[in-house]
C-alpha cells in the first residue's frame, strides 16, 4: 500500500508505484484514501481512514476492493455491512500517539464476532507479537516499525 499524507507529488509517486506493483502480478496494489487515482492507476484497492466510511460504496462501484482504517468494533461492523473488503483495527499494543491500547483478548473478541478480515495494526514490533496476532486469528498484520 502506498500512502504519503505530505507528499506534493504522490499522484506522480503512486503512478510509479503502481507501475513497479504490475512486476509482481501475486502482490495487490493499493492507494491512500483516493479511489479515484487508484482506478486510474490501476490499483487493486484503496485505504481509507477511519473519515471516509462514505467512500466504500464509490470505490465498490469503481471495482476496487476497499480496506479501511477501524478504531471500535462498532466501525468495524459498519464497515462490514458498507461492503468493504478488510479493516484495520488499532491500536492492538501500544503506539506513540495512538490512544489506549486495545489489547489481544479484544481483538480475539472482535474476529469471533465478525466475517469481514481484520488487519491488526498498532504496536507490533516484535515475533511474539505477530504470533499472538496469528493466534488471535486475524487475517494479517501491518507495522511500520517492525519492519523498520
Amino acid at each position: 500500500m502506498y500512502r504519503d499524507k505530505e507528499n506534493d507529488n504522490y499522484d506522480q509517486d503512486a503512478k510509479k508505484f503502481v507501475t513497479l506493483c504490475r512486476k509482481y502480478p501475486e502482490m495487490k496494489c493499493f492507494l491512500h484514501q483516493n479511489p479515484n487515482l487508484a482506478k486510474e492507476l490501476g490499483a487493486v484497492g484503496v485505504h481509507l481512514t477511519s473519515t471516509q466510511f462514505e467512500k466504500i460504496k464509490e470505490a465498490k462501484e469503481l471495482g476496487l476492493e476497499v480496506v479501511i482504517s477501524t478504531h471500535t468494533h462498532d466501525e468495524v461492523f459498519q464497515a462490514q455491512n458498507l461492503g468493504a473488503d478488510y479493516v484495520t483495527y488499532s491500536p492492538i499494543f501500544a503506539s506513540p500517539n495512538k490512544g489506549e491500547p486495545k489489547g489481544i483478548e479484544d481483538l480475539k473478541e472482535l474476529i469471533e464476532k465478525v466475517d469481514i478480515k481484520v488487519f491488526a495494526l498498532g504496536g507490533i514490533v516484535t515475533k511474539i507479537q505477530i504470533e499472538e496476532v496469528d493466534d488471535a486469528k486475524a487475517y494479517g498484520f501491518a507495522s511500520i516499525r517492525y519492519f523498520s
